[in-house]
């Protein structure tokens, strides 16, 4: 079941791909613009695809070393068509072109998801001819972010910027997907945030008690997965977490037990929860609409952050996550998802999850079901599969020097981080 689940969702990666910049759809609905995050999960996905033995070592090598040469030579400034400003780039690039689409913003998570995977590239490929190129360009677009920049005077990050009008006017507070931000951002050897800038934003987490879990809350299942999609942190703990005896991986762990007690609570009364049916996150949903169903007022809504226990929560899981979680815990993934394709087996065609199901909400004598696939769950998935298989993406993020500068930076210490000066 891995082996076709990962590949299938491997395959959306190089199906909804233009080879010749590497800029891949952010959903296979027609006319989608490219995700830069999605980018960022599929450079860190060929190295796994060529491992698994799916792509040849140039064809990832060739594909890669295409998707670097665009992104350093897009146009990098503040017009309003460009591709990003400040190394930086823009959330959504149309396909063809590369530039910005939509007015959208140019995103400080989206382009650290992207340094990410270009950074595992730059890890994995370490052969000469195409492969020192990827390094060189890897090195160069790291070292062009300007992270200074992007705390807009203030001591924490933004989230983004608009030629328009500037840095938006919220930044990040509580514990969320941002980790890799600042570890990113503290690790860089030209633009490194400075030392307070982490424990700033630390300093709005909320440790909580939920469900008889004492936990870093965060309530999309997705915030504890994508930092952890690069980074290993078993055993590393920054301040915070040396305070709670515990760390970020155990948090994870504990997380997941609050979405399984409250799949089996269903305090909403939705169709199918259950403690081997969960995975509440940001995905797509059935839309903004109101109906009366089994004797309650139901209100649903279409793309966005859904969490658990405080919600939002409007009875759509996300088939892909259960299966997202094998690094925390292999048995509960792979019984949750087994039990998900028994119950539920519209969710998964040509082997490849759907990014929203909601049972309750029946349409045509079935639930719900989103359409088509998103890049980024197919990303993750394949990654976070990896992590639980063979731990192939942490194995070359440990070994980046910039990524463990980063971490040192923030205040991380012990684990596998001591085995390096």
């Amino acid at each position: 079941m891995l082996d076709r689940l990962q590949r299938g969702a491997f395959a959306y990666l190089t199906e909804y791909c233009n080879p010749e910049n590497g800029l891949i759809a952010d959903t296979s609905r027609a006319g989608s613009p490219s995700s830069i995050a999605v980018v960022g999960f599929a450079l860190s996905c060929y190295p796994v695809a060529v491992e698994r033995g799916w792509m040849s070592r140039n064809a990832a090598a060739t594909l890669t070393l295409n998707t670097l040469r665009f992104f350093l030579a897009s146009p990098q400034n503040e017009r309003p068509d460009a591709t990003g400003f400040k190394g930086f780039y823009y959330h959504f690039l149309d396909m063809k072109s590369g530039r910005r689409v939509w007015q959208c913003e140019l995103s400080l998570v989206d382009t650290t998801l992207l340094m990410a995977g270009i950074l595992t590239a730059g890890g994995y490929f370490d052969g000469s001819g195409n492969e020192a190129e990827i390094r060189d360009l890897s090195d160069a677009l790291y070292r062009r972010v300007d992270w200074q920049w992007a705390r807009n005077e203030q001591e924490t990050v933004a989230q983004g910027w608009k030629p328009e009008y500037g840095f938006l006017h919220y930044g990040w507070e509580g514990y969320n997907e941002a980790t890799v931000v600042y570890v990113l951002g503290m690790g860089s050897p030209t633009h490194p945030l400075p030392a307070g800038s982490f424990a700033g934003w630390t300093s709005t987490y909320q440790w909580e008690n939920l469900l008889g879990q004492d936990v870093l809350y965060s309530g999309p299942l997705f915030t504890h997965l994508f930092s952890h999609a690069w980074i290993d942190y078993r055993g590393i703990r920054d301040p915070f977490m040396r305070e709670k005896h515990s760390d970020y991986f155990e948090n994870s762990q504990r997380a997941i037990a609050i979405h399984r007690e409250y799949g089996a609570r269903n305090p909403r009364g939705y169709e199918g929860y259950g403690r081997n049916l969960w995975g509440i996150t940001a995905g797509d949903g059935p839309g903004n609409r109101e109906l009366r169903e089994s004797s309650r007022d139901r209100r649903f809504f279409g793309y966005m952050s859904r969490g658990a226990p405080y919600g939002p929560d409007d009875g759509t899981i996300a088939p892909w996550a259960m299966l997202a979680t094998a690094p925390f815990g292999a048995d509960i993934a792979l019984r949750g998802t087994r039990h998900l394709l028994h119950a539920y087996p519209q969710v998964c065609s040509s082997d490849r999850f759907s990014s929203g199901f909601n049972p309750t909400l029946v349409e045509s004598g079935n639930g719900w079901l989103s359409e088509g696939w998103y890049g980024l769950d197919q990303g993750v998935l394949v990654m976070m599969i990896e992590n639980h298989r063979s731990g192939l993406i942490w194995e070359i993020t440990r070994d980046c020097a910039w990524i463990r500068a980063g971490l040192k930076g923030a205040g991380f210490e012990g684990g596998w981080l001591s085995n390096y000066p």
